[in-house]
């Protein structure tokens, strides 16, 4: 089976973003079950080997981005194309209504806090972009951060959006300048199958627990949702960090796409392991001559 064209998915940026031209499915035929599993662990082999490389440099770090609609498969993405790596070396972090200290801070704040240090990979399960996508649906929500001259939800308007997207890209840029790459990912789900996945976890009782009836309430508003994220996307998929709308229907061919985003990343970042002086492996020998006498 062939490696799946990855790179279709990636924004470009040259023109306004709409979801309706990327799919939700699969676009190969779907592999039997021991193929798929090969394709699958010699991803995660690959990610892992680089990833120790990234460790052991220390120059470099990863900030892989995740948003998608409730029900797109962030977490079973993340366990299943990271099971591999080495747990020293990556962080996730989920942010969710942020808490009354962050709310005295920039929006911004919190998310500097969680950024990866130099060798790890840290993904944002939901990120910074959460604040012009759930906060575009529910303006309201602008209102409890007490920004100056914003008063009332018709203070949130156009000119605020966009000075909101160029806040985001600086944020990016500047993270970028100091070491870190950035791959941001959006899970393309359909309605209909979300539907399926919340039924799913209605009907079984081990998925209970992932229930909400938010999920429900904010199902609601799909339509404004993908909106949100068109106009997200347009603005912010720029230069050296542009979006991936990848399909996420079928789980199985999402972490086959987003694993090849990720390889690629870690080949284009190139690390290498530290090297070693000549004093270093005089000691290393002397080292072993003592330890092969004992």
């Amino acid at each position: 089976m062939q490696t799946p064209k990855w790179h279709k998915y990636r924004v470009t940026g040259d023109k306004p973003c709409s979801l309706r031209d990327y799919p939700t499915t699969a676009q190969i035929k779907q592999p039997d079950r021991d193929e798929l599993e090969l394709m699958l662990r010699k991803c995660r082999e690959a990610i892992a080997t680089e990833q120790n490389k990234l460790y052991a440099e220390g120059k470099q770090s990863i900030l892989i981005v995740l948003q998608g609609m409730d029900s797109a498969g962030k977490d079973s993405l993340i366990k299943h194309i990271m099971s591999g790596v080495n747990p020293q070396g990556i962080l996730v972090h989920s942010f969710k209504h942020p808490t009354s200290q962050e709310l005295v801070h920039s929006y911004l704040w919190r998310h500097y806090l969680k950024l990866p240090e130099k060798g790890q990979i840290t993904i944002f399960n939901r990120s910074h972009y959460e604040n012009v996508l759930i906060s575009k649906v529910h303006p309201e929500i602008v209102l409890a951060e007490r920004i100056p001259g914003i008063d009332s939800v018709k203070d949130v308007n156009k000119k605020f959006w966009k000075q909101r997207y160029e806040q985001i890209i600086d944020f990016e840029r500047v993270v970028i300048q100091n070491g870190t790459q950035i791959i941001k990912i959006f899970l393309h789900l359909s309605k209909n199958e979300q539907r399926k996945r919340f039924l799913e976890r209605i009907e079984n009782k081990e998925k209970h627990w992932k229930f909400s009836s938010d999920d429900i309430s904010e199902r609601q508003h799909w339509d404004q949702y993908q909106a949100a994220y068109e106009q997200a996307i347009s603005h912010t998929s720029i230069g050296r960090s542009p979006w991936h709308i990848v399909p996420a229907d079928d789980k199985w061919y999402t972490q086959l796409i987003v694993s090849h985003i990720i390889i690629d990343k870690l080949n284009d970042m190139n690390p290498k392991f530290p090297p070693v002086s000549s004093a270093e492996m005089d000691m290393m020998r002397m080292a072993r001559e003592r330890l092969e006498k004992e």
